[in-house]
């Protein structure tokens, strides 16, 4: 399995960087609409309607398969011999970081759920500023990566 891990290594790479890139790409922009969706739509009526199933397409056909094949081909990364250094500081600075952009994908599931049930508790300010997380998150990663400190 080692060997056949570390053959398709640039192969599993890609992939994941390109999962990472729509996963990242969805975690940007479910917020921001939930921000319009907030200050333009409200909870009723056919502007809801339509900011309800953009959400839940962004979420179900971009976010969960791309934060799903993310997971799947991180780990294979993980897996591969002589990838990680397991004594070094960066791949738990990332993995934490990688847990807690689910944790965030997680929590715009459930603000969108609330939403589609015709609930929303935050103002459109408050969504601008969770817009933030992953970008810092993000900033981590990046740097636990390559700059591996």
């Amino acid at each position: 399995m080692s060997d056949f891990l570390a053959l398709a290594y640039p192969w599993v790479k890609a992939i994941h960087i390109m999962a990472v890139i729509s996963w990242m790409a969805a975690l940007f922009y479910l917020p921001r609409l939930f921000v319009h969706h907030t200050e333009q739509a409200g909870l009723t009526g056919p502007t809801h309607d339509l900011f309800t199933m953009m959400e839940f397409k962004l979420a179900s056909v971009i976010m969960r398969p791309a934060m799903i094949v993310t997971w799947i081909f991180g780990l294979l990364l993980v897996l591969t011999p002589g990838i990680v250094d397991w004594s070094a500081v960066w791949p738990w600075t990332k993995g934490i970081s990688v847990v807690l952009m689910t944790v965030f994908h997680v929590w715009l599931i459930r603000r969108m759920k609330g939403f589609q049930a015709g609930e929303n508790s935050l103002t459109g300010r408050q969504y601008r500023m969770m817009n933030e997380v992953p970008t810092v998150l993000m900033i981590v990663i990046v740097f636990s990566v390559v700059v591996k400190f």
